[in-house]
């Protein structure tokens, strides 16, 4: 089942604290909770989205916020693993295209490690292998998540992003749950989680917003 802003915002199904931990969201209530989500192979994520979340951290830790961090993957799946997520935290070094872009736009220390630590709590997503044969309650759930207003297409059109999503899960090994639960859309995602616990928003991408978000939900 997926979550939509307004509703409880349900636990994160973190397979590995890694850094921090374990963490309950239950811990946190009256507390502005924000999850920013990414994945090791995102240089977009150690550009913006983890930069931005940092500094929210810095800014808001002593004001009542919680910040944390979520390693995912909804592809890439032999380089967004437990093992890369680890090296990043144990030894501040990066992999693949996050390495070759930040090696390209010189934001690199030497042996490629990052410039900067991430001070917050980082689990990683649990992943689950699909099983084979797709089921329908499985493509459905994955088409409401993901597909905005899919009652109103047409017959003919619905059906062919049924097809197209039963061949998607059938080549694709695994799922992020949280990922899936909370209906993100890609990395960096960041999750924002007001003080009794409601989940009010998700923001994919690095909009620059996340401190006018969280002063927002501080007021309340």
């Amino acid at each position: 089942m997926t979550v939509k802003a307004g509703s409880p915002a349900p636990e994160l199904k973190v397979s590995n604290w890694v850094q921090g931990g374990p963490i309950s969201l239950k811990d946190y209530q009256g507390r502005v909770i924000v999850v920013e989500v990414f994945q090791v192979n995102c240089p977009g994520c150690f550009i913006y989205g983890i930069p931005e979340a940092i500094d929210t951290y810095q800014k808001y830790k002593d004001n009542g916020v919680v910040v944390l961090g979520l390693a995912t993957a909804f592809e890439d799946f032999d380089k967004n693993t437990l093992e890369n997520l680890k090296l990043l935290l144990q030894e501040s070094k990066v992999i693949g295209e996050t390495l070759t872009n930040l090696s390209y736009q010189n934001k690199l220390l030497n042996e490629g490690k990052l410039s900067y630590n991430i001070p917050f709590p980082v689990g990683m997503d649990m992943l689950l292998k699909e099983r084979l044969p797709i089921e329908g309650k499985r493509i459905m759930e994955f088409v409401n998540a993901n597909v905005l207003d899919f009652d109103l297409y047409h017959q003919k059109d619905k059906d062919q992003i049924i097809s197209r999503v039963k061949s998607y899960l059938e080549t694709k090994p695994y799922s992020p749950v949280t990922f899936e639960e909370y209906s993100l859309k890609g990395t960096p995602s960041t999750i924002f989680i007001d003080k009794k616990g409601i989940l009010r928003e998700t923001a994919f991408g690095s909009t620059g917003l996340m401190a006018t978000t969280v002063e927002k939900l501080l007021s309340e």
